[in-house]
């Protein structure tokens, strides 16, 4: 028997008493369970849990806020077979937590622990070194996490698919490097908001990361052309790009994208300023265009202009496009992009044509230095 995941909505007023009911009568036949956002869920139920349901392996606690190390404690203690354990928002799980589970939960195969701010180099140390078949590490928020942390990765995770260090400031590009060259099956990584990385770390992806097909670096401001195009001309499995404020990039980024990536489907490029029609004219005569694109993304990127769109109407699987703030951007060019794809999603944003009139009725009052539409 199999206790499929839950929605939030469903679970979140359970209390402990009956995650332990649904233990005793489940018990050995348990194999996945979500008890996401369940904040009346606490260590004394789950370790009742543990007890009765040894033959867990998947397992959402996202949100539980009232458990600590000691859930861990018993998780390792009785579900040996546990790969997938989320403990997202957890925040009061510490380094005990993963030396724990490093002990009595060898098989763990992904570990989501975002946002656990208390996590460091040693707890991540513990669980690699134990946990050789780890395929999946969320670690989004975990800001005490510095580049040893990553060595260590890097040093023991062969089998690495997904990482995740959204908003993780400390990382550079030397713990990165290191991830990139022992993990050479990676294949998604997130590093936004890591502002401290620069092209190295896209030369080191290009090199060691043939199967690459999820890059996110959004507000990576020190990645230029020169990287993107290493990542491109090496990484031709791409898929999804989330390139928000790389504002260093041109239109050079995108012919680069246009030739080497068929297969891309989604792309960001929200701030980066420098990109102009040009650009966009490549990517829509790329091999992507035709049947793979489905997303993309231009929201404040001022040289756009309605030849854009015009370039974008052979992109028969463009599903949405987002031009918030883009100034150059018309009605009439929108109108004429969805007489080519009836079904596109535009989500844009237009000043009233006239200004909405004074309260009380008084008259109209302009900025000098504003003209009216």
């Amino acid at each position: 028997m199999e206790m499929q995941k839950a929605g939030v909505a469903g679970l979140c007023l359970l209390q402990g008493r009956v995650v332990e009911n649904i233990s005793k009568r489940c018990g050995g036949f348990l194999r996945k369970l979500s008890l996401r956002g369940c904040l009346g869920v606490g260590d004394s139920a789950l370790r009742t849990f543990s007890q009765n349901c040894r033959n867990i392996e998947l397992l959402s606690l996202n949100g539980c806020t009232k458990i600590t190390d000691s859930t861990c404690n018993s998780l390792s203690k009785f579900c040996p077979k546990l790969k997938h354990l989320d403990l997202a928002s957890c925040t009061s799980i510490t380094n005990l937590s993963l030396k724990a589970l490093s002990e009595g939960c060898p098989l763990l195969e992904q570990l989501n622990i975002s946002w656990c701010d208390q996590v460091t180099k040693d707890g991540i140390q513990a669980l690699v070194r134990s946990c050789p078949g780890l395929k999946g590490l969320f670690l989004k928020g975990c800001t005490l996490l510095e580049d040893e942390a990553l060595k260590h990765i890097g040093a023991n995770c062969p089998e690495l698919v997904t990482l995740n260090l959204q908003t993780c400031p400390q990382i550079t590009d030397e713990g990165l490097i290191t991830i990139c060259r022992g993990c050479h099956r990676l294949q998604s990584l997130c590093v936004s908001g890591c502002a401290n990385i620069t092209d190295a770390i896209l030369h080191a992806l290009g090199q060691n990361c043939p199967r690459l097909r999820i890059l996110e670096v959004a507000r990576c401001s020190q990645l230029t052309d020169v990287g993107f195009t290493t990542l491109a001309r090496n990484c031709h499995e791409l898929e999804k790009m989330d390139l928000e404020e790389c504002v260093q990039i041109t239109d050079g980024t995108l012919i680069q994208l246009s030739i080497y990536c068929p297969r891309l489907q989604v792309l960001s490029l929200s701030h980066c300023e420098l990109i102009t029609d040009d650009g966009i004219r490549h990517l829509g005569s790329g091999p992507c265009a035709h049947d793979r694109l489905e997303v993309i993304e231009l929201d404040n990127c001022p040289l756009i202009t309605d030849a854009s769109l015009e370039h974008l109407k052979s992109c028969h699987s463009l599903d949405r496009i987002e031009l918030y703030d883009c100034q150059q951007i018309t009605r009439a060019g929108i109108k004429r992009l969805r007489t080519h794809l009836p079904n596109i999603k535009v989500h844009a944003y237009f000043a009233p044509v006239t200004p909405p009139p004074s309260v009380g009725g008084s008259r109209q009052r302009f900025c000098r230095c504003c003209v009216l539409l």
